[in-house]
Order: structure tokens, then C-alpha cells, then sequence
């Protein structure tokens, strides 16, 4: 009767994943999960959870809502995985709380903007294979970004050769802006286009005033072959 009585006060709700270590520090629950070999973000992580750690592991995404029931959560360390994919709303709902998001040292080349600039976390994007292009920027620019860790944030691949292996904010110092280039491009081709409905119409017009010439000719032709009559 006393293990029953237990278990039914027990709350559920503050239960620990099996591989992680749940602890108490100041008294706010953190869950570590180090190191444990995770593939996936555990889905029993206790909801009153203040601090999350789940790096050193081998977790390739976070998908849309993972941490949506940890209201309470306001530092979590993702880094030294090997993330490729985020989800626009892989954040949603710890939004407004988190205070400290680690990224770093994953494998991510783009990342939505839409799932970081809501955040008034403070970021780390280091070390991971970053494409740079408008995207990024606008989140560099938007972003709180970590300021120990912004010169680690670096072009492994860009648009132009002559911006790969360098950080992205010597790039933008230099006055290159990826979203101008994007502009352009949608600009350019607009007007191309734009260009060949135009070609387009003109040629048919051009058909059409020929069609019509030679038409005229034959009948003009046609009525001067017929005999001449007198009034």
C-alpha cells in the first residue's frame, strides 16, 4: 500500500528521460544529457526543466515544436552535435523565456530566419559550415548574437570564391550584402521575363500585319485581273 501511495504522489510530470541526469542548482531542475549518444531531442524531458543540456550527442534536427511544453526553459545547449536541419518553429514556445541557445560546432550550412529572430536569446552559430547568403545576414544583423563566438561564424561556402574560409562579419564589413545580390537577381529576372512577353507580342504583330499584307495583295491582284466594264 505505502509503494502505491508513492507512486500515485509521485508527479509525473517531473519524471527524468532515462538517459539523462536531472539535478537541482539554485533550485531550478536541470536535465543533463551529455554525451548519452541521443539521436533525437528525448521526448519525456521533465516540463518544469530550467536548463537543458543535450550536447555531445548525435542529433541531426530539431524539429517544428520540440520544446514547445518547456515554458520554463532558459538555457539550452544543443552545441557539438550534428545538426543539418531547424525546423521554422523548432523554438516555438520557449521563445520569449530562453535566455542562452548553443548551436555551435554542428552542421549547419542555412537556418530559416524566422526560427531565430524571434528569439531574445543569446546565440551561438560557431563553427558549423554556414552558406552565407541573405538569410544568415539578416540573422547576424537582427540576431543577439553571442559577440565571443560572431568571428567563428564563417563562409564555407558563398557565392563568390573570393568570400569562402573568411567570418562573415569581415565579409559584411567589407560592404558586400547578400540580399542585395538576391534583389538583383529577382530584378534580372523579372526583366528577362518581362523582355520576352514583349518579344512576343511584337512578333505576333508583326505576323499579323504581313498575314494581312499579303491578303490585301492577292485580293488587289485578283480585282485587277477581272475585265474592265464601262458605266
Amino acid at each position: 500500500q505505502a509503494f502505491f501511495c508513492l507512486l500515485l504522489c509521485v508527479p509525473w510530470g517531473s519524471s527524468c528521460p532515462p538517459s539523462c541526469q536531472c539535478t537541482e542548482r539554485a533550485g531550478a531542475k536541470a536535465v543533463l544529457c551529455s554525451s548519452r549518444h541521443l539521436e533525437e531531442i528525448p521526448k519525456d524531458i521533465p516540463k518544469d526543466a530550467v536548463f537543458l543540456k543535450l550536447d555531445a550527442n548525435s542529433i541531426t534536427r530539431i524539429p517544428s515544436n520540440a520544446f514547445r511544453h518547456l515554458s520554463h526553459l532558459e538555457e539550452l545547449d544543443l552545441s557539438r552535435n550534428a545538426i543539418e536541419k531547424i525546423d521554422r518553429a523548432a523554438f516555438k514556445g520557449v521563445a520569449a523565456g530562453l535566455r542562452t541557445l548553443d548551436l555551435s560546432s554542428n552542421r549547419i550550412r542555412s537556418i530559416p530566419k524566422e526560427a531565430l529572430l524571434a528569439l531574445n536569446a543569446k546565440l551561438r552559430l560557431a563553427n558549423n559550415p554556414w552558406h552565407c547568403e541573405c538569410a544568415l545576414q539578416e540573422v547576424l544583423w537582427e540576431a543577439r548574437l553571442d559577440p565571443d563566438s560572431v568571428q567563428d561564424i564563417t563562409c564555407h561556402t558563398a557565392p563568390r570564391e573570393e568570400y569562402v574560409g573568411k567570418p562573415l562579419l569581415q565579409v559584411l564589413d567589407a560592404g558586400v550584402n547578400f540580399c542585395s545580390v538576391r534583389q538583383r537577381t529577382t530584378d534580372v529576372a523579372m526583366f528577362i521575363t518581362m523582355f520576352g512577353w514583349f518579344a512576343m507580342v511584337i512578333v505576333y504583330v508583326i505576323c499579323y500585319v504581313r498575314h494581312n499584307r499579303e491578303d490585301t495583295c492577292k485580293h488587289v491582284e485578283y480585282l485587277k485581273s477581272l475585265p474592265s466594264t464601262q458605266g
